[in-house]
């Protein structure tokens, strides 16, 4: 009688059965494992090993390489157990096998080995006095039952410990879950498998964990990674083809000539990316599908101008455009700046109330929009910041009713601005700078703000990310680069100096020559006010110290916890160059443009990730005049000390943010995303950047001839188990 073929399990099967089903897991370990995300059998199965031991040839000890892992065997000649200090035990074991003899050493007493019996042992050999030695290696008894099939030869897979399971036992529980799971069904089609020469799913996870030879584990490998990108891309191209569906939009007048009159005022001619990056947001505002792009560029590479073209467009057709930033600090910045930027091309706000008693919808007197009379009104609307507004003195309940009522074109403030209170006339265009994610609420909330159509969405940031990772976080968005810097700015130098010595009191010196010749410093610290448990300083005690070392140059303070208005009158001072050195926290490490700013010091460099300390550099060298960056650190551990020679290296933004992903992994980017960009488990966006490219043109391909996966059912449902809230709108077919 022919016994019936075991029915294939989906993967998506596999994540709804609780790994506590597994043989050796327990309802205790599995609370652990789910602490570290692995709360079902695909998850488990997803558990990777993180290396392989090739123990398929056992060495004869008279032959053995020393200093590598091998895999050696023969008969316990004597065993002893020595008591050590603590109550610690160490068993200690002699085999030989005919050829030489080697002493096994474990501390560990629950080591179970007897006289007599055959073992096989897999470590490192050394010589310790003369003679061959292992220590605490993997022991296996042979001729008794047990796992000896999972450790001796052949190759061998060390899994990272989990949820209070060692390599061992998380081998065994692999093997139980592999064995009651198979055949895993395949849910990617099989042309696609051929195109790209992928080995099917079911071998794949075998081979992942229990290869013949290496490389059936790299072929398995390749496999399940090419599965994870593959899920996250389906994930984002559904995502953006949702939003194409039920978006309504606005399809601008790009031509208009408020914006032709501003490119035309500018001082200066914009950079071929600037130009680039216009051409590319004009094409999808003038679509009726609403934009959304990203606004990737270098600090100082000039995304402001660029973005005051998408704003002046919403203007020029009628619509208001707000500019949103996560600190008032930036955005009373990005308010200075717009104005200074719209006075120089000629565009200069008027300083006057809207006209008429409740304003009025037309800024521009009786004529017509698309006919500018140089009188674009501006407000800035935060917390305590109203009175910074083109009618000076203005309150907050004057600037709410402004912008209510269609009487302000562009209004700048924090994420306050798609709050409860704040309502918009009719917002055609939102820029928002420097977060990493504008999630699905946000944009709701946009919506709402905006009559029920969708407003035109551009994110800028100065933070570079590599490709890949733009790939998976902004993966449903598209993207601009400014990967030019204007003509005339200096690059900065960077060093490094100990926190004290002659090469400090240099930097001092380099200070007060910049500070005679007309120009300003910043120093920057890593805490606002002492710390009893952090060795930094902090910006209120090195102020104070400051000031017995500069009695002669003008000294102001900034951080954080300062009241609002006090904030925005330091900035101004420094701003308009009544002071010659600012002390502050980070809290100036985003959108402070102040080009007469030629030295940046910063305190205890190594406790500042190597994004934010390119950003902080790039504070200065946004002039004409050349610039210095002084990283004043004593790194104590290797990840500190990689962060500074890194900065002193390059002044690239890119090869730094590629070097931080680097250093810091992954996870630490991933792990405050949503679900699915956190659950990379073997892809590693930096090494496998071929395949990421590759799942992407595949997925986003699947997703246009396919939209609602309605013809692939089992990849709409993985994606369900696997990337959970990610796709929770991915209605079932």
């Amino acid at each position: 009688m022919s016994t019936a073929a075991a029915p294939e399990r989906t993967l998506a099967y596999l994540a709804a059965v609780p790994v506590d089903r597994v043989k050796g897991i327990g309802p205790a370990r599995a609370k652990k494992l789910a602490e570290l995300g692995i709360q079902s059998v695909a998850e488990l199965l997803m558990h990777a090993p993180r290396r392989y031991l090739d123990r398929s040839q056992i060495f004869d000890l008279a032959d053995v390489p020393l200093g590598e892992e091998v895999t050696v065997g023969g008969v316990v000649s004597s065993v002893q157990r020595i008591r050590l200090r603590r109550k610690r035990q160490m068993v200690r074991a002699t085999v030989g096998d005919g050829t030489g003899r080697i002493t096994v050493v474990w501390f560990n007493p629950y080591v179970r080995v007897t006289e007599g019996s055959e073992v096989a042992l897999s470590g490192k050999v050394e010589l310790f006095r003369g003679s061959l030695q292992m220590k605490s290696p993997d022991l296996v008894t042979l001729g008794k039952e047990g796992d000896d099939a999972l450790l001796v030869g052949r190759v061998v897979p060390v899994h990272p410990s989990a949820g209070g399971l060692g390599p061992q036992n998380l081998r065994a529980a692999i093997a139980n879950a592999l064995r009651r799971s198979r055949p895993i069904a395949e849910s990617v089609p099989e042309e696609l498998l051929r195109r790209h020469h992928l080995v099917a799913r079911d071998a794949a996870f075998a081979d992942i964990h229990f290869p013949e030879s290496r490389d059936e584990a790299a072929r398995a490998r390749q496999r399940l990674v090419f599965d994870e990108l593959f899920r996250l891309e389906l994930a984002l191209a559904l995502r953006k083809q949702q939003q194409l569906a039920t978006a309504r939009g606005v399809a601008h007048a790009v031509d208009g000539a408020l914006v032709t009159s501003f490119l035309g005022g500018l001082p200066y001619e914009l950079t071929e990316a600037q130009e680039r990056a216009i051409t590319e947001i004009r094409s999808d505002l003038a679509d009726p599908s609403p934009m959304h792009r990203l606004l990737q560029g270098e600090v100082g590479s000039g995304k402001t101008v660029v973005a005051l073209t998408a704003l002046l467009t919403a203007v020029s057709g009628g619509h208001q455009a707000a500019i949103m930033a996560p600190t008032e600090v930036l955005a009373v910045q990005h308010y200075l700046g717009t104005v200074a930027l719209l006075e120089a091309a000629g565009l200069a706000p008027r300083h006057e109330a809207p006209a008429g008693a409740g304003g009025t919808s037309s800024l521009f007197g009786t004529e017509s929009r698309s006919q500018p009379t140089h009188q674009v009104r501006i407000a800035l609307l935060t917390a305590s910041a109203a009175d910074v507004n083109f009618q000076q003195g203005a309150g907050r309940a004057d600037v709410l009713g402004w912008i209510a009522d269609g009487g302000v074109d562009v209004v700048v403030g924090t994420h306050s601005l798609i709050q409860e209170g704040v309502e918009f006339g009719r917002l055609g265009v939102a820029v928002v700078d420097e977060q990493h994610r504008f999630g699905v609420y946000q944009r709701v909330q946009l919506r709402e703000k905006s009559d029920g159509y969708d407003p035109d969405l551009l994110i800028m940031t100065a933070t570079p990310i590599p490709r890949t990772l733009s790939m998976t976080l902004y993966g449903d968005l598209e993207v601009s680069l400014l990967d030019e810097m204007p003509p005339g700015r200096s690059p900065v130098q960077t060093r490094h100096v100990p926190k004290a010595g002659e090469q400090l009191r240099d930097v001092y010196e380099l200070i007060r020559r910049e500070a005679s010749a007309g120009r300003q410093a910043f120093v920057v610290c890593p805490l606002v006010e002492d710390s009893d448990k952090l060795a930094a300083k902090s910006a209120t005690t090195e102020y104070e110290r400051l000031l017995g070392v500069f009695p002669d140059l003008r000294l102001g303070l900034l951080h954080g916890q300062m009241p609002a208005r006090e904030k925005e009158a330091v900035m101004l001072d420094f701003r308009a160059g009544k002071l010659d050195v600012l002390v502050a926290t980070t809290v100036i490490e985003v959108g402070i443009d102040v080009p007469n700013a030629t030295v940046m010091l910063i305190e205890d460099a190594d406790r500042f990730g190597l994004s934010q300390l390119h950003q902080l550099r790039g504070r200065v060298g946004r002039g004409s005049e050349p610039a210095t960056c002084v990283l004043v650190a004593e790194p104590t551990t290797p990840e500190g000390e990689r962060r500074i020679a890194a900065m002193v290296a390059t002044n690239d933004g890119f090869r730094l943010a590629e070097e931080d992903l680097r250093i810091r992994g992954q996870g630490t980017v991933f792990g405050t995303r949503q679900a699915g960009l956190k659950d990379l488990k073997l892809a590693d966006i930096l090494r496998d950047a071929e395949t990421l490219v590759t799942a992407r043109r595949e997925a986003f391909s699947l997703v246009a001839a396919d939209p609602g996966l309605s013809r692939h059912p089992e990849l709409a449902e993985e994606l369900r188990m696997l990337l959970g809230d990610d796709v929770a709108w991915l209605e079932r077919s």
